[in-house]
């Protein structure tokens, strides 16, 4: 590969990876090539799957299709990239098996099993979280997620007991979906700890777990689920860690997904298994791991949730900008300011089905009629195409 080429290499293409690409095409590498037009950039994407995935409709989209329907949370992603010269970026359809850091590549699986090495210059860890459940994340191709909703649109309209696992949004929007559609059966819910969206104050768990109540929906608190057990007839049986058991017509894990690092050496992951990246900057803080960044779920910065991505994609490009500055000229890094992420702290917003819900911000407790303006009505899904044409990156 030529000295004077920069090859960006983008592992994940849904929320964190789209964005990122979609800044360093459009301020990023116009910004580095005022400082040397004789080098040459390219940015190329790797996710296992070929669409885009608006996981916030999940909850409602998981309900009934005829709420909110597949085409509506899944698009190619390659529709966002129609405003680029195809020259400028390549999407390639593949998971990231291997790593090799000393020679800077990424060997890929691809949909045939084969692998692909592929090269980089800087590389971008976008590569997110998999779920218990396809219906939360993208786990592989989009198919997965298609069959596993599917599945749910086959099963919930005549389930008569329904167990979901899991107590922080997902898990709460679902309860409310449910409990608002499907009125009739016997829905319960397991925060898994001692209350329902531990992260937000007490005061809003216990009007949280009010509102699903009157939906008829049981909540449980100190119970988690160990183990699950597919029956003949499509019953699940469950067993908690109390020791108990029980059969339910339908199961929905929603405890949350592991971070998509498997191909990385174990030294640079915390416990958690996110990559090791400082909480401003986005660079990796492990040794040996110059020109390389992560973004969203997968990096230890990340406390969660597509806010803290789109808080983190201009700073993961400033961080970039100022390195890849000092490798054409060592002066010229001072052309790029870098910007710092900044968590917004004790901001969320959960439906509880159609009409409403609760939700923070900045701690402050809002109205139900605000969650439902911002997320109840439709959870956003009229934001899609503009989120995979990087809409909220059109100003650097």
């Amino acid at each position: 590969m030529a000295s004077n080429h920069h090859e960006f290499l983008i592992l994940g293409a849904n929320f964190a990876g789209v964005g990122t690409a979609h800044y360093l095409l459009r301020h990023t590498i116009p910004a580095l090539l005022k400082l040397d037009a004789t080098r040459t950039y390219h940015v190329t994407l790797v996710s296992p799957s070929t669409h885009f995935f608006w996981k916030i409709g999940a909850p409602r989209t998981l309900a009934s299709p005829d709420l909110i329907p597949l085409s509506k949370v899944l698009l190619p992603v390659v529709d966002g990239f129609q405003e680029y010269s195809t020259d400028q970026y390549t999407i390639e359809t593949g998971a990231a098996v291997g790593f090799n850091p000393e020679q800077r590549t990424v060997t890929v699986e691809l949909p045939s099993k084969d692998t692909k090495t592929l090269h980089y210059t800087t590389l971008i860890i976008a590569t997110g979280t998999s779920s218990p459940s396809a219906v939360w994340t993208l786990n592989g191709s989009h198919e997965n997620t298609i069959n596993a909703m599917k599945e749910l649109h086959t099963t919930l309209p005549s389930a008569k007991t329904i167990l979901i696992a899991g107590g922080g949004p997902a898990g709460t929007e679902t309860a409310g979906e449910i409990g608002s559609l499907y009125p009739k059966a016997q829905t319960t819910i397991l925060s898994g700890t001692s209350r329902l969206l531990s992260r937000l104050s007490k005061a809003t768990s216990h009007d949280v777990q009010v509102r699903l109540n009157k939906l008829g929906v049981e909540v449980i608190h100190d119970l988690r689920v160990t183990s699950v057990k597919k029956l003949d007839g499509g019953a699940t049986e469950l067993t908690f860690d109390n020791g108990t058991t029980r059969t339910v017509d339908v199961y929905i894990d929603s405890t949350g997904g592991k971070p998509n690092t498997s191909f990385l050496p174990k030294e640079w992951l915390n416990e958690q298994g996110q990559v090791l990246n400082d909480d401003k900057s986005l660079r990796l803080t492990v040794p040996g791991s110059e020109g390389i960044y992560a973004i969203g779920d997968v990096g230890s910065y990340s406390h969660g949730g597509i806010m803290d991505v789109k808080a983190g994609v201009a700073p993961l490009c400033s961080s970039i900008a100022i390195d890849v500055a000092k490798t054409i000229d060592p002066s010229k890094a001072g052309a790029f300011k870098q910007k710092n992420f900044k968590w917004i702290p004790d901001t969320q917003f959960v439906p509880t089905g159609p009409k409403g819900g609760v939700g923070q911000l900045f701690g402050w407790r809002v109205p139900s009629l605000m969650v439902w303006a911002f997320k109840s009505r439709n959870f956003m899904v009229e934001k899609l195409p503009g989120a995979m044409k990087g809409e909220d990156y059109i100003k650097a």
